[in-house]
């Protein structure tokens, strides 16, 4: 195996670059690095300038996720060996604006996020001396994958659709809802439909499934979207075969 590999890491420094450049180093290829590793030896020991989003370093975090060799992936957990002998091309992820380097503007998607909801939503709140809301394994298992969402964004990345249409709501935010919908102690999931039948929620998705591979997490928010259309249009007829019940007019 040889001792060193090449980085082509895209550059952009906006107070003296138009458009992102890209600039190539040679780092130690040893087997327990993964590329993060690579972009902190650069950082700590050749280009100090060098600017890229990290924290946890464990796969939970995902302020690391980038476009490496044109895929999406967590940094943190992809490893410079997977790419012997080289080159490995770094990129800040797709169809975000870029800030400086490999920094990404997210401001966009955490408005998405948050119009969504999620969290849990109630019109109603025990007592605290009422205890607990109780949940079994599996009232758990319903929604617990969902769960794994730790919104790195290597789906949006990887969605063409997020590509063409900068008003989608997105992969991860959907399955986020879907997330709280399938969680028994929440009561939001008509709040939530109603803002994700809209063209830019669930019927903008194509499913194309680019979204469930590309997750690092094994969350499959193509199956999210999937199920939320089922539940969309379940409600639908329900409204016209019996406009007496809840959301119909009598």
């Amino acid at each position: 195996m040889a001792e060193t590999i090449r980085l082509d890491v895209a550059r952009y420094r906006p107070e003296q670059e138009g458009e992102p450049t890209f600039q190539s180093y040679e780092v130690p290829l040893r087997k327990e690095w993964v590329v993060l590793d690579a972009l902190n030896h650069i950082k700590d020991k050749v280009d100090g300038s060098l600017s890229y989003r990290w924290s946890c370093r464990m796969g939970v975090c995902g302020s690391c996720g980038m476009m490496v060799n044109g895929e999406p992936k967590l940094t943190c957990a992809t490893f410079l060996t997977h790419y012997a002998p080289g080159p490995i091309k770094v990129e800040p992820l797709r169809y975000f604006p870029i800030v400086r380097d490999l920094v990404v503007e997210i401001t966009d998607f955490m408005a998405k996020l948050k119009s969504v909801k999620p969290w849990i939503v109630r019109e109603d709140e025990k007592l605290v001396s009422e205890g607990e809301y109780l949940q079994t394994p599996a009232q758990l298992d319903q929604f617990k994958q969902f769960s794994m969402c730790i919104n790195c964004l290597c789906c949006y990345a990887a969605c063409p659709v997020v590509g063409l249409d900068q008003h989608f709501i997105g992969p991860a935010a959907i399955a986020l809802a879907q997330r709280y919908n399938l969680d028994s102690r929440d009561q939001g999931n008509e709040e939530r439909l109603d803002m994700l039948s809209q063209h830019e929620g669930i019927w903008g998705c194509t499913f194309n499934g680019e979204c469930s591979k590309a997750c690092p997490k094994n969350v499959d928010p193509a199956g999210a979207i999937q199920q939320y259309k089922i539940k969309a249009v379940t409600e639908w007829f329900k409204s016209v075969l019996m406009p007496w019940g809840k959301g119909g007019t009598k």
